[in-house]
C-alpha cells in the first residue's frame, strides 16, 4: 500500500512532467497546451495508481491503463484541424498520447522512464523543429496566405506575379466568409509554393502590396504585408 507521501509525490511528478510538455505546446500556440497536458498526465497517473493499489489482486492493472491509452485517442482527435490543404495538430495529438504514457509510468513508480521520456519528447520537439525549418529553407517551399476582398481576376493576377518570379504554385485553396454569390466577400487564398534559390522576395512583396483588394499577406506565418504596406 502506498504511503501518503509517495502518493502525493507521484501525482506532483506527473503534473510537472505533463506541464513541461504542455508548456512547449503552449508557447507555440497549439490547440492543446499547458493545462490540457497537465490534466492528461495527472489523470493517467491517478488511474494507474487506482488500478494497482485500490483493486489489489482482484483485477488486471493493465486493463485500466489500456482504456486510458485508447481514450486519449478521442481527445487527440479534437486537436487535429484542417487548414486549407494542410493538416495541423498531429504533433499535439501525439504529445497528448505520450503524456498519458508518462502519467501511467509515474503512477506505477517508473520515475526514470517517465522523466527520460519527457526529456526526449522536449528534445525532439525543439530540435526537430529547427531541422524542419532548415530543410524548408533548402527546399525553398513556402506557405502563403493572402487575405483580400473578392474580385474578378484577383487569383489570375497573383498567379501572374508569382510566374514573373519563377515561383511554382504546388497547391491552392480558397475560403470565403460569404455564402451569397451576389455579395462581395472577404477571401483567404492559401498557396503552397516552390521558390527558386537565392531570390530576393522584397520586390515581390512590394508588387503584391499594390494589388487592388489585398489587405494583408502572411508568408510562412510571418505577416509581410498589412493594409497595402510592407510590414517587415
Amino acid at each position: 500500500m502506498l504511503s501518503t507521501g509517495e502518493l502525493v509525490l507521484r501525482l506532483v511528478i506527473s503534473a510537472g512532467l505533463g506541464g513541461a510538455i504542455g508548456f512547449e505546446r503552449e508557447i507555440n500556440n497549439r490547440p492543446a497546451g499547458l493545462r490540457t497536458h497537465i490534466l492528461v498526465c495527472l489523470g493517467s497517473c491517478l488511474i494507474m495508481i487506482l488500478s494497482t493499489e485500490a483493486f489489489g489482486n482482484s483485477g488486471d492493472p493493465a486493463r485500466l491503463a489500456a482504456q486510458v491509452v485508447s481514450g486519449i485517442g478521442f481527445l487527440g482527435a479534437g486537436t487535429i484541424l484542417r487548414d486549407g490543404m494542410n493538416i495541423r495538430g498531429l504533433t499535439t495529438a501525439a504529445t497528448l498520447w505520450v503524456s498519458a504514457g508518462v502519467g501511467l509510468s509515474t503512477g506505477v513508480g517508473y520515475y526514470i522512464a517517465a522523466v527520460t521520456t519527457t526529456a526526449l519528447v522536449l528534445f525532439f520537439l525543439v530540435f526537430l523543429r529547427l531541422i524542419e525549418r532548415r530543410m524548408k529553407k533548402l527546399k525553398r517551399f513556402s506557405h502563403v496566405k493572402i487575405f483580400a476582398i473578392e474580385r474578378a481576376g484577383l487569383i489570375g493576377e497573383i498567379g501572374t506575379l508569382f510566374g514573373k518570379y519563377s515561383i511554382v504554385i504546388k497547391n491552392m485553396s480558397i475560403e470565403s466568409d460569404s455564402a451569397d454569390e451576389d455579395e462581395i466577400a472577404n477571401v483567404q487564398i492559401s498557396f503552397q509554393i516552390k521558390i527558386p534559390g537565392k531570390i530576393n522576395l522584397i520586390p515581390l512583396y512590394t508588387v503584391l502590396s499594390k494589388v487592388v483588394g489585398i489587405n494583408y499577406v502572411v508568408w510562412d506565418e510571418v505577416v509581410v504585408i498589412r493594409d497595402n504596406k510592407i510590414s517587415i
